[in-house]
């Protein structure tokens, strides 16, 4: 695919809005001049990269001239071989960059994310794999700097988790997690397991995009809102107010709970969150399933047969199924160290999105 022509579309429309944002007058309107700013910014980087890479094409081709003029076993024609390979793996990163700007960037990538793990076959030890996968992605978030809140959590007896809600706060928080939703198998030999026998178990996530109020309207007369006494360890205050919170939709029959704070107006501010992002997810899957030819498959029952991914310890396995990929790191993958998945799962999102646009 020839980006030069991309790349030049792209450097003209930069110049035209650093031409505009030079106009005092275009503050007047505060909403768009943050728009404009925005895309300055996001053009700048893409530009950026556009020129970085036709740079590296450029060195490229030089030294491919070279390695052809010199003898085989100059020590020129080694360094030019050398510097071929060095920039082949540079020529590829930056091509992914440029057409990953080519794409309209999708508003919901920089949001704040709502996650839910919802224990699904297999009985207490689906509890504790639930319970793992909440360690993975809050392992993961730390790592580069979100900010984790915990929303609302169900524990099992042993430990793990019937069902744990929670949010990711930073940078570029969905785009990199939404290829999470779905169902989550591990194979293992569980701690209850007297025989040593390999259990199958599965965890249901859905990653959802915190929704603003201006994308899902919620009228008041349409919840059902009560509170109760907190559950969960005594201790300050955690049992001896009521100040859990259950919302009810009563036009979708949607039910959101959040305890984990102990202020009242607390919990229901982040219920109306987990609500509005669910409505804005129902919203969104309910377009594309009228309007696009292909989406992605949704959450599902969390049976056994039904899985995006596998988690298979007695072999040090984990599998993505969407896309064929197997690695042989598991006790890393579980500890949070997910982008040799979240990479592969990106660039083949972008292939799809760009051969779309092609046709």
């Amino acid at each position: 695919m020839d980006l030069s022509p991309q790349i030049e579309k792209f450097s003209r429309r930069l110049a035209e809005v650093e031409a505009t944002l030079s106009d005092a007058k275009v503050f007047a309107n505060p909403q768009r001049a943050q728009e404009l700013g925005k895309e300055y910014s996001r053009l700048k980087t893409l530009v950026g990269h556009g020129q970085a890479y036709l740079k590296v094409l450029a060195d490229l081709e030089a030294n491919r001239a070279l390695l052809a003029a010199e003898p085989a076993n100059s020590e020129m024609a080694q360094m030019a071989k050398e510097e071929i390979t060095r920039l082949e793996v540079e020529d590829k990163r930056l091509a992914r960059e440029v057409q990953r700007g080519i794409l309209p960037p999708d508003p919901a990538d920089s949001r704040n994310t709502i996650i839910e793990i919802r224990a699904g076959a297999g009985g207490q030890e689906s509890a504790l794999f639930a319970a793992d996968l909440y360690r993975m992605y809050t392992r993961y978030a730390e790592g580069r700097g979100w900010k984790v809140e915990d929303l609302d959590s169900s524990s099992s007896d042993l430990g793990g988790y019937k069902e744990i809600v929670f949010q990711l706060n930073g940078m570029d928080v969905y785009k990199r997690l939404k290829y999470e939703s779905g169902v989550h198998r591990v194979q293992r030999v569980p701690a209850t397991e007297a025989q040593g026998r390999i259990h199958t178990s599965t965890c249901t996530v859905a990653v959802l995009p915190e929704a603003e109020e201006v994308d899902v309207e919620i009228k008041t007369e349409d919840l059902d809102i009560t509170v109760c006494r907190a559950s969960g360890p005594g201790g300050q205050g955690v049992n001896t107010t009521d100040s859990a919170v259950q919302i009810i939709h009563k036009p979708t029959g949607l039910i959101v709970r959040c305890a984990d704070q102990r202020s009242q107006q607390k919990n229901k501010a982040r219920a109306l969150t987990v609500l509005r992002s669910r409505l804005l997810e129902r919203k969104v899957a309910e377009e594309n399933k009228k309007y696009a030819d292909q989406r992605k498959e949704q959450v599902g029952t969390g049976e056994r047969n039904e899985r995006i991914r596998t988690y298979n310890f007695p072999q040090n396995r984990v599998t993505d199924h969407r896309i064929e990929l197997t690695l042989y790191n598991l006790p890393f993958v579980i500890e949070g160290d997910i982008d040799p998945i979240i990479e592969p799962l990106m660039a083949h999102d972008l292939e799809e999105k760009l051969a779309a646009l092609n046709t």
